[in-house]
């Protein structure tokens, strides 16, 4: 079944069905970490149906968004996406296999790129029954590895790769973005609550960028209380009484 749902009142609407991965907090909190300016060209690889995409316009709307996507029906509910925005001159997208992005695109067409990739090595842990949430959450279809090959390929010299990832794959994350031509550059720890071990971390890499890893302060999620802390609600786009 699909479901439509606005980013924030007034904004762009996202849609995502049951049969394909949901949209997820990662998301939202990778689509906080690029450093946005008008006219950057963004490829957003494994961009299911389009939401990181549409969060990263809804913060900047002067950006060109190319998704690469490797499922048919996920590329056609993101193409629609797209039209219901009324963003088909600013949001693209092309059915095809990372794997093979040197058939799909000239070498250093993009200046960013984002990728919310399968978190697993293929065989780990439990393994969905379902091909796209399979696709989406384990190694199966991309490791790692083909993930910041195709990210190296698009970028010009100078280009950014933002990805979100588990911390237990940290050493392999940074080790690839190295390897693959591409120097890490900022680090940002995902946390639920403040001193509790991070959950997620949010990194950013270099093409052809110098030795110096800069490790930011951690993004926090919840408040003592457990309310969302301002910087979560900001990334959701809430708005926030004033306090009298």
């Amino acid at each position: 079944m699909e479901h439509w749902e606005s980013l924030c009142p007034g904004g762009y609407r996202f849609v995502y069905d049951d049969g394909l991965f949901p949209p997820g907090t990662d998301t939202f909190l990778l689509s906080s970490l690029p450093r946005l300016k008008p006219g950057l060209r963004v490829c957003d690889l494994g961009c299911g149906t389009g939401l990181l995409g549409l969060l990263l316009l809804q913060r900047q709307p002067e950006l060109s968004v190319t998704g690469v996507e490797i499922q048919t029906e996920a590329v056609r509910l993101a193409d629609r996406a797209a039209a219901e925005n009324g963003l088909t001159d600013r949001l693209t997208f092309r059915q095809g296999d990372l794997r093979k992005i040197k058939t799909l695109f000239p070498a250093g067409q993009f200046d960013l790129v984002v990728c919310n990739p399968p978190y697993y090595p293929a065989g780990s842990g439990c393994v969905s029954e379902n091909a796209a949430l399979r696709t989406a959450r384990a190694e199966t279809d991309c490791t790692l590895e083909d993930v910041c090959r195709a990210a190296s390929h698009l970028l010009r010299w100078g280009g950014s790769f933002c990805l979100v990832h588990k911390p237990e794959r940290l050493c392999d994350l940074l080790c690839t973005l190295r390897a693959s031509g591409m120097e890490p550059k900022r680090l940002r720890e995902v946390c639920k609550t403040a001193g509790a071990a991070p959950s997620l971390v949010l990194a950013e890499g270099r093409r052809g960028g110098r030795p110096g890893l800069t490790a930011e302060a951690p993004l926090i999620l919840q408040s003592p209380g457990g309310a969302p802390t301002p910087e979560v609600n900001a990334i959701y786009f809430r708005q926030q009484e004033e306090t009298p």
